[in-house]
């Protein structure tokens, strides 16, 4: 049984780094340079539908000369301004230094919380500090705080590189450029335009934890990725399973990739090793990619499908012993 699991591992390793394995992503989408599933931005959703008369060029550029473009706001974003936390009515860069904070690093567990950002009204300028309600153009010195603003996710950031923009029906704000996603109403959340025809539907499939790191991929800041089966993930966590030469969905156990030239070696393999006689047996098998069932001879490498050519298969029992309800 060492031999053949080495084998195995010899014929799946390709995989990994190979064009096979690219080919794979390319076709749930995860390997272009538009990224499958717009990313959200870290905003909230808000009632408010007031729209902000956007900023001059002056104040722009004056925001930039007073603070230098690179070196303002947080690890997290680039912005002009802070927000008053209305939890505890502290003032931190942005809602995510709030929670790293008051959540991930405050040692009493009685006092860990995190920010309810639909409730943040007021927010600092961080070239004069006058406080204020949210606003894109500060109302004391005139300068931007951030120019991408959205009124009704009352959020901030100077880095438009991210192409951000609000999606009514997801509520929220993303990245990526409008033009690049469509939001899917079955899924639940903005994909990719290359998925528009393409993608298997799956209920609110967004609207779940990472099967792998338990994460809720919905407001996830990670890259995501669409399985063929519909399934969504986390695209690093796919990535740690290719390493352990996992190639299921977590969820539904289908194949996530393109396996076919890993089948036909499996072929020869199988052709190459002969059972013992006293091994020698009929199984029931379920086909995880096709659904099918079949009795088919045992072997140690593995069980092929007889209706399709996979070896993703697991044994079951036979349909005659079931007993009738």
């Amino acid at each position: 049984m060492a031999v053949v699991a080495v084998r195995m591992e010899s014929l799946l390793g390709p995989l990994v780094n190979g064009e096979q394995f690219r080919h794979g992503y390319s076709n749930v989408g995860a390997h272009s340079r538009q990224p499958v599933v717009a990313a959200h931005t870290g905003c909230s959703d808000s009632d408010s539908e007031d729209d902000v008369e956007g900023p001059t060029e002056d104040l722009v550029q004056g925001w930039k000369r007073f603070t230098g473009a690179e070196h303002h706001g947080c690890a997290h974003y680039k912005r002009g301004c802070k927000i008053r936390a209305p939890c505890c009515n502290e003032v931190f860069d942005c809602r995510h230094c709030h929670n790293d904070a008051k959540s991930v690093n405050e040692k009493d567990d009685t006092q860990r919380h995190e920010i309810d950002r639909r409730l943040v009204e007021k927010v600092i300028c961080s070239l004069c500090d006058h406080e204020q309600d949210v606003q894109q153009v500060c109302e004391n010195c005139g300068v931007c705080m951030g120019e991408y603003f959205c009124s009704k996710c009352k959020f901030f950031d100077d880095d438009t590189s991210k192409r951000q923009f609000h999606c009514d029906k997801c509520g929220i704000c993303r990245i990526g450029g409008r033009d690049n996603f469509f939001h899917c109403d079955r899924c639940g959340c903005c994909y990719s335009v290359e998925l528009r025809e393409r993608h298997t539907c799956v209920e609110k499939s967004m609207h779940q934890d990472c099967a792998i790191c338990m994460e809720y991929l919905f407001d996830s800041l990670m890259d995501i990725t669409v399985l063929p089966c519909g399934h969504t993930l986390h695209l690093e966590c796919l990535q740690e399973m290719y390493k352990h030469y996992q190639y299921n969905c977590p969820l539904c156990n289908k194949s996530v990739c393109d396996m076919s030239s890993v089948w036909k070696e499996i072929d020869l393999e199988i052709a190459s090793i002969q059972m013992p006689e006293n091994q020698s047996r009929m199984v029931w098998i379920l086909c995880n990619d096709c659904g099918a069932k079949n009795e088919v001879r045992y072997h140690v490498v593995g069980q092929k499908c007889g209706t399709c050519p996979s070896y993703n298969t697991r044994l079951t029992e036979s349909p005659a012993s079931r007993t009738p309800s």
